[in-house]
């Protein structure tokens, strides 16, 4: 009988050591998502003037509130703005992530430590924290780089109005997020065993070719994780416009799909809508990413075969 017990207790062990991860992704994670999906398939009904509780009346509104939000000129634009802030952002990030990496993989880099936690650094920084700094760094009456050029008698550009804006917004999303692509790519870098660098040594590779041809295809799968990373953020983005927003007039309160839910739930009041763009966001997104993933995978299986067919 005690070794049954105790049999039993080895076999619900793991469901134990589960059971706490579990109730915090009900209660956090999986409910509101519950709850969003009900809240979009419903819509508040007036009735007569709209006074009292009664004249207010939650019902049944289908796929209304969906092909409201899909046919909505304004998130249409938001989704355009968010594509175009993303053709900038993530090239340049993961390129400068990628060549930061590559640097201090270099044996004759020298202060390794110190120049990683210097480029890691920002991603410490609170998004909207680094938003603020960076939106008074681009006001003229108080930017030091302003003050710079009118000495020097160079235009003084407006990064805050019109097309400028995009540079602006995707320099603070590189600013915060190079580094810890950096690290992630770096660490895939560190792994690789060392004879194999020895081995390219010998027959006479340069280290740019070491980096082209051995580093950077072994990272791959770091890259292609720090790009899925990318594509989510990207796709996700509302700290750096909404805290730019009182800046300048350039920033709509629908700037970015997530601006939009925001401004539907808070500033219309209609929850419901917020909730069924809100869907149709998380919904786009895991599309996106899966899909890349997805091509990528089959883009590194192809490429394996072919390796082993040679």
């Amino acid at each position: 009988m005690t070794s049954r017990r105790g049999s039993y207790g080895l076999k619900a062990a793991p469901y134990g050591f589960l059971l706490p991860a579990a109730l915090l992704f009900a209660l956090f994670f999986a409910l509101p998502i519950g709850y969003a999906l009900w809240l979009s398939l419903h819509k508040v009904e007036v009735s007569g003037l709209g006074l009292g509780k009664d004249a207010r009346r939650e019902v049944w509104a289908g796929v209304e509130n969906y092909t409201a939000a899909l046919t909505d000129s304004e998130l249409l634009h938001g989704a355009l703005r968010v594509l175009g802030y993303g053709a900038i952002v993530i090239p340049v990030m993961l390129g400068l992530a990628l060549l930061f990496a590559l640097m201090l993989d270099s044996e004759r880099v020298r202060l390794t430590s110190f120049t990683r936690l210097a480029i890691f650094l920002p991603y410490a920084v609170p998004g909207v924290v680094a938003a603020l700094l960076w939106g008074f760094l681009y006001l003229p009456d108080v930017s030091p780089f302003h003050f710079v050029l009118d000495r020097l008698g160079l235009p003084q550009p407006d990064l805050l109005d019109g097309g400028p804006l995009y540079l602006a917004l995707s320099n603070i999303a590189v600013w915060g997020g190079t580094g810890f692509n950096m690290i992630v790519i770096y660490t895939s870098l560190r792994a690789i065993p060392a004879e194999v660098f020895e081995a390219a040594k010998l027959d006479g590779c340069s280290p740019l070719q070491i980096a082209l041809r051995i580093k950077i295809p072994m990272v791959a799968p770091s890259l292609v994780l720090t790009f899925f990373f990318s594509i989510i953020a990207t796709l996700q983005v509302f700290s750096e416009p909404t805290t730019l927003k009182p800046l300048t007039n350039s920033v709509p309160t629908t700037w970015s799909p997530l601006m939009k839910v925001y401004q539907d739930a808070f500033g219309k009041g209609d929850i419901h809508s917020a909730a069924a763009t809100a869907v149709l966001i998380a919904v786009v997104t895991l599309v996106v990413s899966f899909g890349f993933l997805r091509a990528a995978n089959s883009r590194t299986k192809h490429t394996r075969q072919q390796g082993e067919a040679r």
